[in-house]
């Protein structure tokens, strides 16, 4: 699978690094749009989607972003715009959040998915359907 964006470059391939995706029907880890793309395709058949990002990774959330201090990171993690640094969730989770700007000691950080608030093309091919 290859999810494409709006100006044509690759923001993901799993071709690229060899290990298909494997995706749930029904379990609600996929959008409802995203679901109705692939429903009645079966094994071999190759699809092309686009999604609006309310129906691929959601709208970017402003709420999302925050302003840390800089003492709250490791003293010795380097901290520039598009390093990722990971938080701890509920549950023992883990979320990956990116910086995206660092002023003096102020670290801003954004939890958004990376994709989230993009229009995105799925490209896509079924291997296996179990």
């Amino acid at each position: 699978m290859n999810i494409v964006l709006e100006d044509g470059s690759t923001a993901d391939s799993t071709k690229a690094s060899g290990k298909p995706a494997r995706l749930n029907i029904g379990d609600e880890s996929l959008s409802p749009a995203f679901e109705a793309q692939i429903n009645s395709l079966e094994e071999g058949d190759s699809h092309s989607f686009t999604l609006k990002a309310v129906d691929a990774f959601g709208e970017a959330n402003p709420d999302a972003i925050h302003y840390m201090d800089r003492s709250k990171f490791p003293g010795d993690m380097e901290l520039e715009p598009g390093v990722i640094v990971s938080f701890a969730g509920p549950g023992g989770s883990e979320i990956p959040g990116i910086v995206r700007e660092v002023a003096g000691d102020s670290v801003t950080v954004d939890l958004n998915h990376p994709l989230a608030g993009q229009v995105l093309t799925f490209e896509l091919e079924v291997i296996q359907v179990l």
